[in-house]
């Protein structure tokens, strides 16, 4: 009875076995592939994110730019312009 259980046994675990291997094989050989598409796609992201981040920055300091720009502007209109203020521009006006 022992002989027969434990061959029941020795041959259903083989099966695990060889299908774990057999799995495991599979997936060390996709791996190199798995590992370069991922690595690219990373790259291919964060460079879009940095772009898209640049982008962000440069809108915003050029509304700051029009901003800082119509303040001067409205300063040199009421007469009380900074040093910093060029008001031949608004005087040609």
């Amino acid at each position: 009875m022992t002989r027969i259980l434990l061959g029941a046994l020795l041959t259903t675990l083989s099966g695990c076995v060889v299908g774990t291997v057999a799995s495991t094989a599979v997936d060390l050989a996709t791996l190199p592939v798995k590992v370069a598409s991922a690595g690219v796609d990373a790259v291919t992201t964060s460079q879009k994110e940095a772009d898209e981040k640049r982008g962000r920055e440069l809108r915003k300091q050029d509304e700051e730019r029009g901003k800082q720009m119509r303040l001067a502007q409205e300063r040199c209109r009421k007469g009380k312009p900074m040093p910093v203020d060029d008001c031949t521009a608004v005087r040609q006006r």
